[in-house]
């Protein structure tokens, strides 16, 4: 008898050890909550905000340079604005004294992928600086330049996959959105609230594409 209790127990403890091991396998494969840039407005706000901006052909890249739109500006200490935004929007971030991160993971929202390295993501300016130009900023001063592409109260910055941000490169909504169609929504609230904010111009097929995207929110 006291073998028989002894390879019962034997049983119950491996299926409680296998029974563990799946709930861990369930816990690291399991999407958690990401950090994110501040919550844009609503749909409705932003098809009135949609309403409301100033509807022009898109003006000339002429005179345009990223250097007039002074960026990854010191936020606080050794920390700049990019690596900010690495923190905020990552998850489980170490920084190192000089507040680059060295070790985290982030979740791009443009494409669904989840990377380890931070050189494999990059910043995104929502409204990028040359679509900004060509829109109303190339009569602004620096310094309201530098606000806008440091802007961490706004939902203009985010962290996405670096090869992402680049084939994204300076298009408007009608023109590129991201490939995960279930961020599009943020994407085109985000897009109207940073244009609104800064009172930019929208062209009328951008204006379009917006609506489209935002009628279907």
């Amino acid at each position: 008898m006291p073998g028989i209790y002894a390879r019962q127990g034997r049983r119950i403890s491996v299926l409680a050890a296998t029974s563990a091991l799946a709930v861990t396998g369930l816990l690291a494969t399991a999407p958690t909550a990401q950090a994110a840039p501040p919550t844009p407005v609503s749909a409705a706000t932003a098809r009135t905000y949609l309403s409301q901006l100033t509807v022009r052909a898109e003006g000339s890249s002429s005179g345009y340079s990223r250097d007039l739109f002074p960026h990854w500006s010191t936020q606080s200490g050794a920390c700049n604005t990019r690596e900010v935004v690495l923190k905020r929007d990552g998850k489980n971030v170490v920084q190192d004294s000089s507040c680059a991160a060295t070790s985290g993971s982030w979740y791009s929202e443009y494409d669904g992928a989840t990377w380890s390295a931070a050189a494999d993501v990059d910043i995104d300016h929502i409204v990028p600086l040359a679509e900004a130009w060509r829109s109303g900023a190339n009569s602004w001063t620096t310094s309201r330049r530098g606000s806008f592409a440091n802007d961490l109260t706004r939902p203009q910055l985010i962290a996405v996959t670096d090869n992402v941000n680049q084939s994204k490169g300076d298009q408007d909504p009608a023109e590129w959105m991201p490939s995960r169609t279930a961020y599009r929504c943020t994407y085109a609230r985000m897009w109207v609230q940073v244009k609104q904010y800064y009172a930019m111009s929208v062209d009328s097929a951008e204006k379009s594409a917006l609506q489209s995207v935002l009628n279907g929110c």
